[in-house]
């Protein structure tokens, strides 16, 4: 086995072990909040998007729909099922220009749940700096990236909502 075949495979577990987990302890929410939209709300409760995956196989990606950070909890399936990443390029769809010439690349690694992009201190990057994010992230992953991604998710989620919640305020004030 290859140090790189042995690096994939530790990713794989890690994203196997955490998704399976994660899915379990936050799976009354999911069910609680899909139930929620569907008896809330005309349509279904989940939206669908198609992606491109690793090596540019394209499945369907399934969100609920809501502008929280509930809506990527389904994403926790695709994790489990190997389309998906924990830590990994921003999903985009198949016809995207990313997925296309020398950025093709990126599509050598699962899309992730979050990724460089999500943590940037940086609110509402340019779509330019997140495309050499995902780039540097493909180039240069290894696990303790990831695990330093993993940490920084929430805080920096967190962080986002709370400038857009006092940006909201102040602009109510």
């Amino acid at each position: 086995m290859t140090a790189n075949q042995r690096r994939i495979d530790l990713k794989r577990g890690l994203d196997l072990l955490g998704g399976t987990a994660l899915l379990l302890l936050l799976s009354p929410l999911l069910g609680a909040a899909a139930l929620s939209l569907t008896l809330g709300q005309e349509g279904p409760a989940l939206r669908r998007r198609t992606v491109a995956g690793r090596g540019g196989r394209p499945f369907t990606m399934l969100t609920l729909r809501t502008r929280s950070p509930m809506a990527a909890l389904p994403l926790l399936l695709h994790v489990v099922r190997g389309q998906m990443s924990l830590v990994g390029p921003c999903p985009l769809s198949p016809t995207h220009r990313e997925c296309t010439g020398e950025a093709r690349r990126r599509l050598t690694v699962r899309p992730g749940l979050t990724g460089p992009w999500q943590i940037s201190d940086r609110s509402d990057l340019p779509w330019e700096e997140r495309e050499l994010l995902d780039l540097h992230y493909v180039d240069h992953h290894w696990l303790g990236m990831d695990l330093a991604v993993l940490a920084r998710t929430l805080p920096a989620v967190r962080r986002r909502r709370l400038r857009r919640a006092s940006a909201r305020a102040a602009r109510l004030a």
